[in-house]
């Protein structure tokens, strides 16, 4: 900015604009009569409109707004995923409830069938037992020591879902002073998996805090939810051994006022070892 304060005459006003150029501003006091003050400002100076923009800054902005648009759409996308697909475990849920009351329904009217034909009614054979150990490591032979850890039973109060067959039954037999087990029902089923169950995935354990963890393992199989993972177990479905293995060992408590004084007789005798059927139940929700 040239500033200039010069006492000019009304005549000598043209020859200063011609000086100083087209883009100087002037600002004219009056002195005298003939005289007067005249303050030139030169405005070469570019304004803000006349800066030009750097390329690679509007290759930024632009890259950043479709960036932006990008994102914005792909998280619309993602929610309407995720409300799909809540809607679908709400049908799955839905589903899996109205097989077990047709189930329960069925046997209770099998049951009343046997009974007004003066019969009696046989339920068909377990397929799942729920094992738990309540030995510790002292004086265990060799081939008990190797049942229980084929079957996972590393630590006392550990718990896991097993398939019943000729292999099992066998197995269970061996290790029998070691370890009680019985059928669980339903309830027992869904409480143990909501509130101890853990997954293995990579060899680490797991809590099983999102359904994403179990789509992530058991996806390929169709279980990509916690109810598609209890009705596996509980019916004992044609990936059961996957599921089973996708859960860690449930760490059980102690529980309360449950064990008898000859815990290591077997249940029929007044201990705790051995099956046990239908009363795994009870003991399995004290310790849970």
């Amino acid at each position: 900015m040239l500033l200039l304060n010069i006492f000019v005459t009304t005549l000598q006003i043209k020859r200063f604009y011609q000086l100083f150029g087209p883009n100087c501003v002037a600002t004219a006091t009056f002195c005298t009569k003939r005289t007067m003050t005249l303050t030139f400002y030169n405005s070469t100076v570019p304004t803000a409109k006349d800066v030009l923009v750097p390329e690679t800054l509007l290759k930024k902005r632009k890259s950043d707004a479709q960036a932006a648009e990008k994102a914005a759409a792909a998280k619309i996308e993602l929610r309407k995923a995720k409300l799909t697909k809540r809607r679908e475990l709400f049908k799955r849920a839905a589903k899996y409830q109205a097989e077990y009351k047709a189930a329960e329904r069925k046997e209770i009217a099998l049951r009343r069938q046997a009974k007004a034909n003066g019969n009696y009614y046989v339920p068909p054979q377990e397929k799942l037992v729920f094992v738990v150990r309540i030995r510790g490591i002292n004086n265990i032979a060799p081939k008990p020591r190797k049942v229980l850890q084929l079957l996972r039973l590393l630590q006392i109060n550990n718990g896991v879902f097993v398939r019943l067959n000729k292999a099992t039954s066998e197995m269970l037999q061996l290790v029998q002073p070691y370890v009680t087990y019985g059928s669980p029902n339903l309830k027992t089923i869904r409480e143990l998996i909501y509130k101890r169950g853990y997954a293995k995935l990579n060899g680490q354990r797991i809590p099983i805090h999102d359904n994403a963890v179990i789509e992530q393992a058991l996806g390929k199989y169709g279980i990509i939810c916690v109810e598609d993972l209890i009705h596996e177990i509980a019916t004992v479905g044609p990936h059961f051994k996957e599921a089973n293995n996708f859960l860690w060992p449930f760490k059980l408590s102690n529980p309360n006022n449950m064990w008898k004084r000859r815990k290591f007789n077997h249940f029929i005798e007044g201990g705790d070892a051995g099956n046990r059927e239908q009363f795994i139940n009870n003991l399995v929700q004290s310790m849970n």
